[in-house]
């Protein structure tokens, strides 16, 4: 991801946040899979990506209180915040690279990625994010990454991507990560085009 800054930089000063492919008003899938796990409020929750995506709207909304937003670019922290207005209080910001960033050890209970794991097509980049949440979850926490589908498309935003099915998405990972659910979405862009995701749910083992 080194480099990439910039690039998503201007990705989100170019756009707005409902005119990228990704948009959605809601994560609905994500949404329930927080739902049928019954947090408590006071569950650590980071959205890896999240930019200016509105899980965090839907968080905070929820009555979560320890919800952190990270994305490498900053002007999709700033369009959320803004979105959010005096809620954005209640939320931890972060603006870095997720294979670089130092969290703080078993500090999450809930690790959520919807469309940042594909960009990862450097191995090494692979290996340092698996590794950031190996450190970060708590054992017995939950992670939950969603990228294209082996019929999703082969580039996003410029940048080529690796599409997985729920099989390889799950060996990225390890044996230390116990495959709990995982399903296929097709996603509706914002100009009505077809995109196929996958989601991986994993426990993290002790």
């Amino acid at each position: 991801m080194a480099g990439y800054t910039d690039h998503w930089q201007g990705v989100y000063t170019r756009k707005a946040p409902d005119q990228v492919s990704w948009y959605r008003a809601h994560l609905d899938q994500s949404l329930a899979a927080i739902d049928a796990l019954r947090l408590p409020p006071l569950a650590g929750i980071i959205d890896v990506g999240g930019g200016a995506a509105t899980l965090v709207d839907d968080l905070v909304a929820r009555g979560f209180t320890n919800v952190t937003v990270l994305d490498i670019a900053e002007a999709s922290l700033n369009t959320a915040k803004q979105r959010l207005g005096a809620r954005a209080a209640l939320v931890h910001w972060l603006a870095q690279d997720i294979t670089r960033a130092e969290l703080p050890a078993q500090a999450y209970d809930f690790w959520h990625d919807r469309a940042v794991f594909h960009f990862l097509t450097d191995p090494q980049d692979r290996a340092r994010y698996v590794a950031a949440v190996r450190r970060s979850v708590r054992p017995g926490g939950h992670v939950l990454v969603a990228t294209f589908g082996p019929e999703g498309p082969q580039q996003c935003s410029g940048l080529d991507v690796c599409r997985y099915d729920a099989d390889r998405l799950h060996d990225q990972f390890g044996p230390d990560f116990e495959r709990i659910d995982a399903l296929t979405e097709v996603h509706a862009t914002p100009w009505g085009s077809q995109q196929q995701f996958v989601y991986c749910l994993c426990r993290v083992s002790a």
